[in-house]
C-alpha cells in the first residue's frame, strides 16, 4: 500500500522540484544579474526565501486540481491510459509557460523597471502594433527566448516521460493509497496555494521587504506576478484595499480644500468635485491646440537640466511659458491622456481611456468645448483603436478622428505608424480646415516616433556629441532612442515654425506637453525624477517666463481653459496656474505606489504597508528619508482614494456640467467664485 500510494504521489513531487528548482535558478541569476541593486547578503537570502514562498503558492495552484484527480482516474486501467497522457501534455504545458514568463523577464525589467505585470496582459488586444514593434525593435530578443525554450523542453519531455509508469498494473489500484495520495495531495498544495497560516493567503505586500521596487518584485515569479495582475483587473476600484480606508466626506473636504477653491464653488453636495471658474481671458474664445510628445522626460531637455536633445524645446522654453518642476502623473501614454485631457487624478487602477464606465459622458475638456459650439479633434500617426483611444474619445467629446489612414501621402511609415513629420504636415492642414470653418476649435495631436523601436528617416539629425563617459553609459538601444527624441523635437521645431505663418496661429492657445518620461527606473519606491517632464503654453497672453512651481499633469486644463475664455464648469480638482498662489503639488502613480509631493516634501503610500516620508533633492534625485507628517499623509490617501470614488459614484460625467448650472441658476446670492489659495 505505501508503494502505491508513493508512485501516485511521486509525478507531481518530483514535477513540483523542477519547478522549483527552474524558478530558484532564474530569481538567482536576474538577482546576481541586479546585485548593486541588493544591499547586502541578509536581503539577497531573504529574497530568495520569500521567492520560495511564492513558488511555492504558484505550484499550489497550478497542481491541485490535476492532483486530486490523479489518484482517482489512476484506479481505472483505460481510464489511466487517456489520463497519464493529459497530465503529461499539462505538465509540460505548465513548465514551458512558466519558462517563457522568466526568459521574458530581463527585457521587461530593462523596460520598465520590475517583472512583468499587468502591461504584459494589456498589449495582447494590439497584437499588430506589438508584434511589428518586437519583430523591429526586439527580433534578437525574440530569437534568444524562443531558443532558449526549445533545448530545455525537449529534456523536460524526456525527463517527463520517466514520472509515470511505461507499464500499468493489471490489477485494478486498491481504494486505501487512492485515499491517503488525495489527502496528502490535498494538504500539501492547499498548504503551498495559501502560503501561510495567516487570516490571508499570501500576496505580494507580504513577502515584499525592500523599498526598492525591482527587488520586491524579484520576490516575485513573472507567471504569478502576471496572474496577480490579471485578478487586480477586477478590484480596480477599490484602492482603499492596497492603502487604507478613510471616511468618504473626509475625503471630500481635503480635495475640495486643497483645490484652493472658493468654498462656494461646490454647491452640488452629491457631485463633491464639481465647480465653476471664471477665466482670466475675456474676449472671444480662442481656438486651443495639445501636442502630447511621447515618452519625453525632462532628462532630455537641457533647459531643464537634462542632455542636449533637444535644441527646439529649449528655444519654446525660453519663448512661452514654461514650467520648470511640471510632473507626470504616470508612466504610460494613457495616463498622460487621461490628466492632460480630463484632469482626472491617477489611480492603481488602469487609466479611465481603459475603463467601461468611462467610455461615454465621461468629462474631458473636449466635452466642455464641445458643449461652448467648438469642433474638436484627435490627430495621430497611428492606429487610433491603440490603448483604446478612439473609443474613449469618440464616446467623450470628440467629434473627428484623423489617423494613419487619413494622413496623405505619408514620406515615413514605421511600426507604430507615419513619423512626426507627416503627423504634423496632416495637423497642418487639418488646423486650416478648422480655422476656415469660422468656430472655435480643439486639436488634440499626438506624436509616435519617439517609441520603441524608435524608427525614424535617415539624414535629418546630426546624432549628439558624446563624451566616452557618456558612450560608456548608454547602449546602442539608449543611443537609438536619443535619435529618436531629435527627430521628434526637429519635426516639432519644423512644425510650429509653420504654424507661426498661418492664419490660424494669432487665436490659438498651443500646449506642448509631454504624456510621460520615456521610462521610469531606479531603487526609489517612486523614482520621481523620471515623472519630470517638459510643458509650456505658446499663445498664453502672458510673458515668457520659466514657472518654478511643482505643477501636475492634472493642472493644464483648468489653466487653458483660463486662457482661451471658457467657464471651467468641471468636475476637474486641477489649479488655474493662472492665480500665482496656486499649486506647488504633484502625484505620481508608480506600479502600486503613489507619491504625493508638496514642494520637496514627498509621501509616498504603498500597497498594505505603512506610509513613508521623504525629502526631494531635485539635482541629484535623491530621497532622503524623514519623519511622516500626518496632515500630508492623509493628503495623499485622500487623493489616491478621490479617483476610485469619483469613478465609481459617477462623480465625473460630462452631463452633470448642466446640473451645476442649473443649481448656479437657483443660487441668486451667489457671487461667481474667483480664483483664490488656501
Amino acid at each position: 500500500m505505501l508503494s502505491s500510494t508513493i508512485r501516485l504521489i511521486q509525478p507531481f513531487l518530483l514535477f513540483s522540484l523542477v519547478l522549483i528548482a527552474t524558478l530558484f535558478i532564474s530569481r538567482l541569476g536576474l538577482s546576481v544579474w541586479q546585485f548593486e541593486r541588493i544591499s547586502n547578503l541578509e536581503s539577497l537570502v531573504t529574497l530568495l526565501f520569500n521567492g520560495i514562498r511564492i513558488d511555492l503558492s504558484v505550484i499550489g495552484y497550478l497542481l491541485l486540481v490535476p492532483a486530486l484527480i490523479h489518484p482517482w482516474a489512476m484506479r481505472s486501467n483505460k481510464l489511466s491510459v487517456f489520463w497519464i497522457k493529459a497530465v503529461k501534455f499539462l505538465f509540460v504545458a505548465i513548465f514551458i509557460s512558466v519558462l517563457f514568463f522568466e526568459l521574458a523577464t530581463p527585457a521587461f525589467i530593462n523596460e520598465y523597471g520590475f517583472r512583468p505585470n499587468r502591461l504584459f496582459i494589456e498589449y495582447l488586444a494590439y497584437p499588430n502594433e506589438v508584434m511589428n514593434m518586437l519583430f523591429n525593435g526586439h527580433l534578437l530578443t525574440l530569437v534568444v527566448v524562443f531558443s532558449l525554450l526549445v533545448l530545455p523542453s525537449k529534456a523536460f519531455w524526456r525527463l517527463i516521460c520517466h514520472l509515470f509508469p511505461r507499464q500499468l498494473p493489471n490489477k485494478k489500484l486498491k481504494l486505501a493509497p487512492s485515499a491517503i495520495a488525495f489527502s496528502i495531495l490535498l494538504l500539501v498544495l492547499f498548504a503551498f496555494a495559501r502560503g501561510t497560516i495567516g487570516h490571508r493567503p499570501i500576496n505580494p505586500s507580504l513577502v515584499y521587504f525592500s523599498t526598492d521596487p525591482l527587488i520586491n518584485s524579484l520576490t516575485l515569479n513573472s507567471i504569478y506576478s502576471v496572474a496577480h495582475a490579471y485578478k487586480q483587473f477586477g478590484d480596480e476600484k477599490n484602492a482603499a484595499k492596497l492603502y487604507g480606508k478613510m471616511q468618504q466626506q473626509d475625503v471630500i473636504n481635503i480635495i475640495q480644500k486643497e483645490t484652493g477653491l472658493d468654498p462656494q464653488s461646490f454647491i452640488v453636495s452629491d457631485l463633491p468635485s464639481l465647480n465653476k471658474r471664471l477665466p482670466v481671458y475675456q474676449g472671444k474664445p480662442k481656438n486651443l491646440v495639445i501636442i502630447l510628445e511621447e515618452s519625453l522626460g525632462a532628462q532630455f531637455v537641457s533647459t531643464l537640466g537634462g542632455l542636449a536633445l533637444t535644441p527646439e524645446i529649449d528655444k519654446l522654453n525660453n519663448d512661452s511659458w514654461a514650467f520648470k518642476n511640471l510632473y507626470a502623473t504616470g508612466t504610460r501614454s494613457v495616463r498622460g491622456i487621461e490628466a492632460v485631457i480630463t484632469g482626472f487624478t491617477p489611480t492603481p487602477a488602469r487609466a479611465v481611456v481603459k475603463l467601461s464606465k468611462s467610455q461615454q459622458n465621461f468629462f474631458t475638456i473636449a466635452s466642455l468645448l464641445k458643449a461652448n459650439n467648438y469642433a474638436t479633434q484627435f490627430v495621430y500617426g497611428g492606429e487610433s483603436h491603440f490603448d483604446n483611444m478612439k473609443s474613449f474619445f469618440l464616446g467623450n467629446g470628440f467629434t473627428d478622428i484623423v489617423d494613419f489612414d487619413d494622413i496623405e501621402n505619408p514620406k515615413f511609415i514605421a511600426s507604430w505608424g507615419a513619423s512626426d513629420e507627416d503627423l504634423f504636415h496632416q495637423a497642418n492642414i487639418e488646423l486650416n480646415k478648422l480655422h476656415s470653418a469660422d468656430k472655435p476649435f480643439f486639436s488634440f495631436i499626438f506624436s509616435s516616433s519617439n517609441h520603441d523601436p524608435f524608427e525614424i528617416p535617415a539624414g535629418l539629425i546630426t546624432p549628439m556629441d558624446y563624451s566616452q563617459a557618456q558612450l560608456d553609459e548608454y547602449d546602442s538601444k539608449e543611443l537609438a532612442r536619443h535619435k529618436a527624441i531629435q527627430y521628434a523635437d526637429y519635426a516639432l521645431g519644423k512644425f510650429i515654425a509653420k504654424a507661426k505663418t498661418q492664419a490660424y496661429w494669432q487665436d490659438t492657445v498651443f500646449l506642448i506637453v509631454a504624456d510621460h518620461d520615456a521610462r521610469a527606473s531606479g531603487s526609489n519606491l517612486v523614482p520621481i525624477n523620471n515623472f519630470h517632464i517638459p510643458g509650456m503654453i505658446l499663445n498664453s497672453g502672458k510673458d515668457n517666463e520659466m514657472d518654478e512651481r511643482v505643477v501636475s499633469q492634472i493642472d493644464l486644463a483648468p489653466t487653458l481653459l483660463s486662457l482661451i475664455g471658457i467657464e471651467n464648469v468641471s468636475p476637474m480638482l486641477g489649479h488655474d496656474l493662472n492665480d500665482k498662489q496656486a499649486a506647488g503639488r504633484a502625484m505620481m502613480q508608480y506600479a502600486d505606489n503613489f507619491a504625493y509631493m508638496k514642494g520637496n516634501s514627498v509621501t509616498i503610500l504603498r500597497p498594505e504597508k505603512s506610509a513613508l516620508a521623504f525629502d526631494y533633492t531635485p539635482s541629484t534625485h535623491e530621497l532622503r528619508p524623514k519623519a511622516l507628517d500626518s496632515q500630508q499623509e492623509q493628503t495623499a490617501l485622500a487623493h489616491v482614494l478621490w479617483g476610485c470614488l469619483a469613478y465609481d459614484n459617477e462623480w465625473y460625467l460630462s452631463d452633470q456640467v448642466t446640473r451645476f448650472d442649473l443649481a448656479l441658476s437657483h443660487q441668486n446670492s451667489l457671487v461667481a467664485p474667483t480664483l483664490s489659495s488656501n
